[in-house]
């Protein structure tokens, strides 16, 4: 297996000059770079580049992948996005670090060396970005579940103690988003894992009903309101929203139905959620399986049907296709057999089909190879 890696990054909060987009040429002469992007791959040499180094003075979000299981995902965020300790609590080395910068947070997740060969080892990294690149714009806009979703992670490998707590939960944790969902992926989070996280917890923020919103924007002060609106209007939208969804939160916590602190559960509550998930997830899949199976019977039976309402046309198309002469039609001609002999079998019967059949091999017992098929579906015996 030839070696395989991808690198790709964009720039979303401001477009490389002249001068960078040449310095990212001089580091890759073959790479597609624009003012708000560079890609490339590497089938046997190396990006001269340091991605961290990039992420710093360039772009806002990376994703490396290479075939022998290593993956990272970075994102840069300004610092007046999120506070340090909204961040430290959710890392875990190894997986999900941060590092500030003088203006700047860099986000990286990694997972373990993956082993898994159709989700990192095929040779095409290309689809990554689009699906995990609108986590920065969540977290711009105060959705913290990403960070949860790298601490889950490290959790999934095993890397966290039984006993310590999960991190302060974010506003409600599902339904997670698209990009969350494949960020829990890319860092082959524990498919129950991450569903049982979302058990016994509010539902996040944008999934509250009007019910909830409505006598919340009735007791804002107009002039608040009024500010939010300016923000939205000169530019400033993803802080408006921080701050919108902050005061619903804590308005939220602060109503009678609903709990002024969520409770912290330990890893090995974590676990024991995974395990109702699982058990919620088997009953889903084999529902599924049924109405599949229920539906492809169902399916079955009016196919049959229809070939019972003209057996002698059925007939008629048979030996057409045996005239053909050719491995496939007789490959089709057998299975049509097939169909056929079962819909004798429930609509007339076998000994029906039986007499059909012989007279139907009067005309073609010279053809070996039909003869062959159809002794190894049991329609003929050797004799």
């Amino acid at each position: 297996m030839s070696e395989y890696q991808y690198y790709e990054f964009l720039a979303i909060d401001r477009p490389l000059s002249e001068q960078e987009m040449e310095h990212m040429r001089a580091l890759s002469s073959r790479g597609h770079i624009t003012p708000v992007s560079f890609s490339n791959e590497y089938h046997w040499g190396n990006f001269k580049g340091d991605p961290e180094s990039l992420m710093r003075r360039f772009y806002d979000a990376h994703v490396y992948l290479a075939n022998w299981g290593t993956a990272v995902f970075m994102l840069r965020l300004p610092h007046a996005a999120l506070d340090g300790k909204s961040f430290n609590a959710f890392t875990a080395k190894g997986v999900f670090e941060i590092e500030s910068t003088p203006t700047h947070w860099l986000c990286s997740w990694s997972p373990d060396e993956s082993e898994d060969y159709d989700l990192f080892g095929l040779e095409d990294g290309s689809g990554w970005m689009a699906r995990l690149a609108p986590l920065r714009e969540e977290l711009l806009r105060g959705d913290l579940r990403s960070l949860y979703v790298g601490w889950l992670a490290a959790v999934s490998m095993g890397e966290v103690d039984e006993d310590e707590l999960e991190p302060p939960i974010p506003d409600g944790l599902a339904p997670f988003t698209a990009a969350q969902q494949a960020l829990a992926e890319f860092l082959e989070v524990d498919v129950d894992l991450l569903a049982g996280a979302g058990m016994d917890r509010p539902v996040a923020l944008n999934m509250a009903g009007d019910e909830q919103i409505d006598p919340w924007l009735a007791a804002l002060p107009a002039e608040e309101m009024r500010l939010w609106v300016c923000k939205l209007l000169t530019g400033q939208g993803q802080e408006a929203e921080r701050e919108v969804k902050s005061r619903f939160s804590a308005w939220r916590k602060s109503t009678a139905d609903a709990p002024l602190e969520v409770s912290r559960r330990t890893v090995a509550e974590l676990w024991q959620f995974a395990e109702k998930a699982k058990e919620v997830r088997l009953q889903r899949e084999k529902k599924r399986r049924e109405q599949a199976e229920a539906k492809q019977l169902k399916e079955r039976e009016e196919s049959l049907a229809r070939l019972a309402g003209n057996f002698p046309k059925a007939w008629q198309a048979i030996n057409q296709r045996v005239t053909v002469g050719s491995g496939k039609a007789y490959d089709e001609a057998c299975q049509a057999l097939v169909d056929l002999a079962e819909a004798y079998s429930r609509h007339a019967s076998r000994q029906a089909f039986d007499a059909e059949l012989r007279r139907f091999m009067a005309g073609h017992g010279q053809r070996k190879s039909l003869v062959q098929r159809l002794v190894k579906v049991g329609l003929l015996r050797v004799i």
